[in-house]
């Protein structure tokens, strides 16, 4: 299996898109008004869909190429690219009503440095909304490539804990047709998954196909950590510095 370093929206297909668009999504309703810090922006597409919403949004990237992207392709009146470390962020304390950092600190090898940044820049009333994949075990040797270190759900609620008096974790997954569940957890040896011809098998059960799905097809809920693809985590009540 490839692994692409970031999304870029014209290189992958609407459902991986919609998939990572989703965290966007849910994160909207706390950037109603505020002023946004996108953490890990990549080349945009997210710090975009948020400043529908927002009234201010720093998309802020380690990496000059997304961020000349990002201002080529989703320059907006209330949208700022710039270039940053995220384990010293170029801004003062308490600047940002919101933070999010989608698929982020699985990146870091200094994962609590980043989580206290965060909380820096955050005010005291704002939420600092967080996603990583889900896995069963924290993995200091992950598959991908460009991961240097992933996360138990404990794990990852305890990294938190640590800047946050309270954390909130969600679990995001495909809606899925109870026929095609039960068929994955038939499928003990993962045969789905190693033979291609085997794919199309979600359709046929209702439920569409990962490269198809669109916002509606997913959704994030307190209820499904255990069945969930990422976690995704809301931090309010920054401890004092």
């Amino acid at each position: 299996m490839s692994y692409p370093e970031r999304i870029v929206p014209a290189r992958v297909s609407p459902g991986i898109l919609a998939l990572h668009l989703k965290r966007y999504d849910f994160a909207r309703r706390w950037c109603e008004r505020a002023e946004v810090l996108d953490a890990a922006c990549g080349v945009g597409y997210g710090s975009a869909h948020l400043a529908e919403v927002a009234d201010r949004v720093v998309g802020l990237d380690r990496s000059a190429e997304a961020i000349a992207e990002a201002r080529r392709e989703y320059a907006r009146p209330n949208v700022e690219f710039v270039e940053g470390d995220l384990l010293e962020l170029p801004f003062p304390a308490r600047s940002f009503d919101v933070v999010c950092a989608f698929e982020a600190v699985e990146h870091l090898d200094d994962q609590r440095a980043f989580v206290r940044e965060a909380a820096r820049v955050l005010r005291r009333d704002g939420a600092f909304l967080a996603s990583t994949p889900r896995v069963p075990r924290t993995n200091a040797a992950p598959a991908n490539p460009f991961h240097r270190m992933e996360l138990s759900a404990a794990d990852f609620r305890s990294l938190l804990e640590g800047q946050f008096g309270e954390v909130e974790l969600y679990g995001q997954r495909r809606v899925q047709t109870r026929r095609h569940r039960l068929v994955q957890r038939l499928d003990v040896l993962g045969l789905r998954r190693r033979l291609p011809v085997l794919r199309s098998v979600s359709r046929a059960l209702g439920t569409p196909a990962t490269v198809d799905v669109g916002l509606d097809g997913i959704e994030i809920t307190r209820d499904c950590i255990e069945e969930a693809s990422e976690l995704v985590a809301v931090c309010r009540r920054p401890w004092p510095e």
